[in-house]
């Protein structure tokens, strides 16, 4: 994994060679190292570690995703500002699995840097709703379900946000007592 300013230094190296491959009548090698610029700068804004993350959990595959994330030693000068918040995104997806206040640390750093798609978004905002329902924090996760919502467009996690709603509906109604119409304390014994 290259630094990200490392990055732009061989990108900037490679246009200036391809500007001489063109001036010395090399089209085609300037149209390579124009090519090979183009892919650090792709890997500028997508890290190859975070999509590398990204397609071992799309094989379901936690360990493997935590594997190659911890390859990542100081997010802050090796991501740029969306990426950090793709970083954050990851690891709490892996420790929601294990520790809930440790995740909910890291979705909230990644709603704190950004994600560029709202399906994302809304996942993060999901998972934290989910957090703090579990941590009886009603009105937070009522207003974390409702952003939620309003940033899945596609509808792509309706059921999940109707379920959560159930849920809460459910935990708010008050215990039913079982016992036949006895006082809880120590009502008449004949």
């Amino acid at each position: 994994m290259f630094h990200k300013n490392l990055k732009l230094i061989i990108t900037a190296l490679l246009i200036s060679t391809a500007v001489w491959q063109f001036i010395e009548s090399y089209i085609g090698n300037g149209i390579m190292f124009i090519l090979l610029a183009s892919i650090f700068v792709f890997l500028y804004f997508k890290n190859e570690i975070i999509l590398l993350s990204f397609l071992r959990l799309r094989k379901q595959d936690f360990p493997g995703a935590k594997k190659w994330l911890d390859k990542i030693k100081n997010p802050e000068a090796s991501l740029v500002t969306k990426q950090q918040g793709y970083y954050n995104y990851l690891n709490g997806l892996m420790l929601s699995q294990t520790n809930i206040n440790e995740a909910e640390k890291y979705f909230k750093k990644a709603v704190a840097l950004g994600l560029s798609m709202d399906t994302d978004m809304a996942m993060t905002k999901l998972n934290l709703a989910g957090i703090a329902m579990s941590k009886n924090r009603k009105r937070e996760a009522e207003i974390l379900l409702s952003e939620a919502k309003k940033l899945d467009k596609q509808n792509m996690m309706g059921d999940q946000i109707k379920m959560m709603k159930d849920q809460m509906k459910r935990a708010g109604q008050p215990k039913q007592q079982f016992g036949g119409g006895r006082s809880g304390r120590g009502g008449a014994r004949r």
